[in-house]
Formats: C-alpha cells, sequence, structure tokens
C-alpha cells in the first residue's frame, strides 16, 4: 500500500522551501552540466544559483509555494504564480528522487492548479527543458499541450499551456 501524500501550502522562505529548493536546484543543474559538460554543477556556481531565486514570486497575494509530505515528511513543491490577470506560471514541480512513481508529482500539479483558479488564471503555462523527459511525460498526461515559446528563458525549450477548467 503506498503511504499518503498531503499537499499545503508553504511560506517560500521557509526552512523546509528552502531545503526542497536546493535540492531541485541542484538536481536540474547537476543534470544538465553532465549531459552538456560532463561534470556537476561548479559548487561555487550552485550557491550562486540557488541564491538568485530566493522564491519571492511565490508569495500571496500572487503567488503560492506548495509542499508536498510524504509519511509526514518534506517531498516535493510546486509553485504557482501570476503572469497576468488571467495567466498562471506553474514552477519547481519536484518529487525527492527516492519518491518519484508514488502519485506525488500529479498531486502537487493538481494542487497548484487549483492554487492557479484561486489566484483568478484561468490558463497555466510552463516551461521545461529538452532532457527533462520524465517532466514532459508527466505534463502530457496531465492534459497540458506544447505551444509556441512564451518567453526566452536560456534553459527554456519546450512550453506548455493547459486551460483550467472552472471548479465545480
Amino acid at each position: 500500500m503506498r503511504a499518503p501524500w498531503t499537499i499545503a501550502p508553504e511560506p517560500y522562505d521557509s526552512a523546509v522551501a528552502a531545503a526542497l529548493w536546493r535540492a531541485y536546484y541542484t538536481e536540474v543543474s547537476d543534470r544538465w552540466y553532465l549531459l552538456h559538460e560532463g561534470h556537476a554543477t561548479d559548487p561555487a556556481e550552485l550557491e550562486r544559483g540557488v541564491a538568485s531565486d530566493d522564491g519571492a514570486q511565490l508569495a500571496p497575494p500572487t503567488g503560492r509555494l506548495l509542499v508536498g509530505r510524504h509519511e509526514g515528511e518534506p517531498a516535493g513543491t510546486a509553485g504557482v504564480r501570476l503572469v497576468d490577470d488571467r495567466t498562471a506560471e506553474l514552477t519547481r514541480v519536484y518529487v525527492r528522487e527516492e519518491l518519484r512513481g508514488t502519485g506525488g508529482a500529479a498531486l502537487l500539479v493538481a494542487a497548484a492548479e487549483d492554487a492557479a483558479r484561486a489566484l483568478g488564471a484561468d490558463v497555466i503555462r510552463l516551461d521545461t527543458r529538452d532532457d527533462l523527459v520524465e517532466a514532459r511525460a508527466l505534463y502530457a498526461r496531465l492534459g497540458y499541450e506544447e505551444t509556441a515559446p512564451h518567453n526566452d528563458d536560456l534553459y527554456a525549450e519546450h512550453w506548455f499551456s493547459k486551460k483550467l477548467a472552472p471548479t465545480a
């Protein structure tokens, strides 16, 4: 039997949020460097990257950071922020590696979609990289459609969007 997940808002600057952000950033940065440069991220560069995005854009009233807990332990995140009155951006979707495949990512994305609706959005979008094939598969499975680019982020190679149905 799979252990239950719980999802709840978390202050973007909490110790839990900071630890999960560091884990997420380390993984995606190392993955990029290993693929393109053949080595993990330089520690000084990793620290600069972690420090460069404190997550403040995920603070209310225009954003939310959600933390998923598995058996009560912090295990993943998803963030959402408004980019305009009707459009939200999904970001920081992450589940600790040892808990992937337990349903947490889909629950985090669904909670982020609910948070986006609560912020007034009727569309949610995201970008991701080519090498993050698991993320692209997740978004496609959850009804996101690949779109034309909506930003010029250096690391964005795929863009997705989903219309948010009103809650019943």
